[in-house]
């Protein structure tokens, strides 16, 4: 399951909304609602993640949150690890061979580790609308 996914299962259950119903309202079909929960399918597109918001009334905080997790949520992902040192190169095998293993109090600690390592993202400036 994504993370996307699972917030998706969330949210419905939370209405007591169906797939069913959903998928009617957004009109794609379910087995395809069903696919991005499970996460067999790849990640959403942002007019899907908008279509989500619009139907249990996502705003502001929530509705980014669940753009970034949908960002998160690709189930088949490729590290290209060209130009990078081999120990770097050797992590990202490790990874990709080992993850289903790890049990979460370690996936947990390696998110906290590249949470306080990596220097957030810079914050995206907005025009206002009409000025270049």
């Amino acid at each position: 399951m994504t993370p996307f996914g699972a917030r998706l299962r969330s949210l419905r259950a939370k209405r007591g909304m169906t797939l069913k119903a959903m998928a009617a309202e957004m009109q794609v079909s379910s087995a395809y609602l069903s696919s991005l929960e499970h996460g067999r399918r790849g990640k959403p597109g942002i007019g899907l993640v908008h279509q989500v918001c619009e139907i249990f009334g996502l705003i502001w905080d929530e509705a980014e949150e669940l753009a970034a997790l949908a960002r998160l949520s690709n189930p088949k992902i490729t590290v290209n690890t060209a130009g990078l040192s081999p120990e770097q190169t050797a992590l990202a095998n490790r990874l990709a061979q080992d993850i289903r293993k790890l049990p979460p109090s370690t996936v947990a600690t390696l998110h906290a580790i590249l949470d306080s390592s990596v220097p957030p993202p810079k914050a995206r400036l907005r025009r206002a609308a009409g000025k270049g």
